[in-house]
């Protein structure tokens, strides 16, 4: 659509451009979000599956990404490759227990094995405990470009969301995508035009989990650091509010979203635990009056899905 070749358009000069006024670092914390927002929105936006327990996907490739650099000493991009390798797996295992429920008791397993791999990351000897991965090397990306240069880093971190944003696209326009959406808006029609709609949902789940677990990957190559912060159960809470605030079920929503929340948090700092407030309030104001989120409200003034 055209609006949506406009859209992608403004959202990849945005950050191309951005370095040149805004803090890369932070722009890179974004663009490590937005794509996490943006795995989670696959499943619960076009899925209509809602999982409490994403953050397991990011934490998990954050320490096998970091865990490869430092102690196997992988190239970032193996390394890499091998923490979204283990997100994924750990998403065919969890999918195959999750799915086969519906609703508010498939969000309570996906609670349930999300702090299960929280408490093993806490005990397991190759995450480090309370300290993390730290000081994890970034590496020569493919043998050429030193990752410690900042606009390399950068290159390489734009190239990857874009890449992780338009195979989400393409699944959302796809066949495959079709049938999801069939799927949130009426399962038992779905089922009953001979469609798998347990296979339709593992996989959307798993491909979610494989594109969270290479936006946790690249996440601790670029800080360099593999933490229990991004495995615990508050991360999955922010991911669902990244998504309503930009606007569950849009392309670009959570993109925007991942955008407000991480702002707020890295401009709102000095207020300390009251960030946590702020985030709430907004929360509530956003969904008392941009019901739809930024984007979707947008969306439906311009009357063109966004």
């Amino acid at each position: 659509m055209r609006h949506q070749r406009i859209a992608f358009g403004v959202m990849v000069a945005f950050f191309a451009l951005a370095p040149l006024a805004m803090y890369p670092i932070f722009l890179m914390k974004v663009m490590c979000f937005a794509l996490f927002a943006c795995a989670f929105n696959l499943l619960i936006g076009f899925g209509g599956l809602l999982s409490f327990g994403h953050a397991m996907f990011l934490g998990i490739a954050g320490y096998g990404s970091a865990h490869a650099a430092k102690v196997w000493g992988l190239t970032p991009e193996i390394a890499i490759l091998t923490g979204t390798a283990a997100a994924t797996a750990l998403g065919l295992i969890t999918g195959l227990i999750a799915i086969r429920r519906q609703g508010i008791y498939f969000a309570m397993i996906t609670l349930a094995l999300a702090q299960m791999v929280y408490f093993f990351s806490l005990q397991a000897n190759f995450t480090g405990g309370e300290d993390g991965i730290q000081a994890v090397p970034r590496g020569m990306l493919f043998g050429v470009l030193d990752l410690k240069d900042v606009w390399a880093m950068y290159a390489t971190v734009l190239a990857t969301f874009i890449a992780g944003f338009l195979l989400i696209y393409r699944a959302i326009h796809s066949p495959f995508g079709q049938v999801l959406k069939a799927i949130r808006e009426n399962e038992p029609r779905a089922l009953s035009l001979g469609y798998d709609i347990n296979r339709y949902k593992l996989l959307a789940y798993v491909l979610s989990a494989g594109l969270a677990g290479l936006a946790g990957a690249t996440k601790s190559i670029v800080f360099q650091l593999a933490s229990l912060t991004d495995v615990h159960w508050t991360m999955s809470g922010e991911v669902v509010l990244m998504c309503l605030v930009g606007g569950l079920g849009t392309v670009f929503g959570p993109v925007v979203g991942a955008l407000v929340i991480v702002a707020m948090a890295n401009y709102l700092a000095q207020l300390g635990a009251w960030v946590t407030v702020v985030q709430g309030v907004i929360f509530v104001v956003c969904v008392l009056t941009f019901r739809r989120g930024i984007v979707g409200e947008l969306g439906h003034f311009l009357k063109k899905p966004l």
